[in-house]
């Protein structure tokens, strides 16, 4: 399991961890049934408080990607995809609610914000 966090970021460590975990379940690099590292293991490995890797595993938990099994570990869920994609769109909107309500008061056009995602999107994709 690969985890690059970033100090300089803005955010918050646990919620790095926490999307790129999710990021690599969604894409099947992590399978069902899988064991992640132990919470101390992975806070050693990235030189972070273990309290930053619980709280990323908790949400996990939380969100259902993830069950941890007492003596035994953390494990990779299953997962409905389809649930799973409906929840990162809910995100999405929620993201974008913000976006639009920012757009509005400074008079950006809604081509104009558009384009701003577009080339976003083409960033993230190269």
């Amino acid at each position: 399991m690969d985890i690059i966090i970033s100090n300089s970021s803005g955010v918050p460590l646990y919620e790095q961890i926490k999307e790129q975990i999710k990021a690599q379940i969604m894409s099947g690099d992590l399978k069902a049934g899988e064991a992640l590292p132990s919470m101390r293991v992975l806070a050693k490995e990235l030189r972070i408080s273990i309290i930053t890797t619980k709280r990323a595993y908790e949400d996990l938990e939380r969100d259902g990607f993830i069950e941890s099994v007492t003596g035994k570990g953390s494990f990779v869920k299953e997962i409905n995809i389809e649930i799973a994609r409906e929840n990162v769109f809910y995100e999405i909107q929620e993201i974008l609610e913000s976006a639009v309500d920012k757009a509005v008061l400074g008079n950006v056009t809604c081509d104009e914000l558009i384009d701003i995602i577009k080339v976003l999107y083409e960033e993230k994709e190269r």
